[in-house]
């Protein structure tokens, strides 16, 4: 578990390196401040007592992304390299199949990085934040309750496999691992008298993400997703939150449903494959 000092120092960090390449990193707060003692996720460079390098890993399934910062006045200097090397031995050992370097696009100091470490451009992940509009359906014959029982945690789980590409083990171990955030807000989609998908909301600082939205691929394209993401933009724009998610660029699908309930995107994130 990370300390108030160690969080405080990574954002201040952040902010620092934001300002200086007018980007945006994604450092996944909310996975921060809930690591676990028992593993290695997050990896530090200090000089003269000030946090200078900073690498956080974030494991899904077996599948880890990668993110990290170097403070300006201390780069070339092969601290990036050596957080990496960390990170890339603990993956190792923790037999991730799929590493995943995460950049913001505009940023050339990654390129430039990048071109030395044998990896391939994955996807492009827009960030999408909610305006806010008068067209949300309100339809009743979708429902959005708390994730409450065995049943629930089971069908996010098959969510997760059916959508995502997780295998089953892959999925319940996430879920273990997830399941207990303090930030966040498990919600189940119901309809036609039945489960029909899932949401995460993660709230944090007057903001709410949404996370892992699915509907089983046999209920697809009957509007339930439109409807239950209606239900929860609205509910969160009632309690005072501004409201983001995030969309692969190539997901045209998920990418105009997001845009027809009021989503526009402002930010892009580039993912790189290690190939080695």
């Amino acid at each position: 578990m990370l300390t108030k000092e160690e969080l405080k120092n990574i954002k201040t960090l952040q902010e620092l390196c934001e300002k200086e390449g007018k980007l945006q990193l994604k450092l996944n707060f909310d996975m921060l401040e809930s690591r676990s003692e028992k593993r290695k996720e997050d990896f530090f460079h200090y000089e003269d007592g000030m946090l200078v390098g900073f690498l956080g890993s974030y494991y899904f399934g077996n599948k880890v992304e990668i993110c990290g910062m170097v403070h300006p006045d201390y780069r070339r200097r092969g601290i990036f390299s050596k957080l990496l090397k960390e990170a890339f031995e603990e993956a190792k050992k923790r037999e991730a199949r799929t590493i995943l370097l995460n950049a913001p696009t505009e940023s050339q100091s990654a390129k430039e990085f990048l071109k030395n470490v044998p990896c391939t451009l994955a996807m492009i992940e827009y960030q999408m934040k909610w305006e806010k509009s008068s067209d949300l359906l309100d339809d009743p014959t979708v429902t959005v309750r708390p994730s409450i029982s065995e049943e629930d945690f089971e069908a996010e789980i098959q969510l997760d496999v059916q959508c995502f590409g997780l295998n089953e083990k892959e999925a319940r171990q996430y879920k273990q691992e997830t399941k207990d955030l303090d930030t966040d807000k498990r919600l189940i989609i119901e309809a036609e008298g039945r489960i029909a998908g899932k949401m995460r909301l993660s709230e944090m600082n007057g903001e709410s993400w949404i996370y892992g939205f699915s509907v089983f691929p046999e209920l697809q394209g009957k509007g339930i997703g439109r409807k239950a993401l209606s239900k929860v933009v609205k509910m969160q724009d009632e309690n005072g939150f501004e409201i983001f998610l995030e969309v692969e660029a190539k997901n045209a699908h998920a990418l105009g449903l997001y845009e027809s309930c009021g989503f526009r995107s402002y930010h892009s994130q580039d993912y790189y494959k290690v190939t080695e």
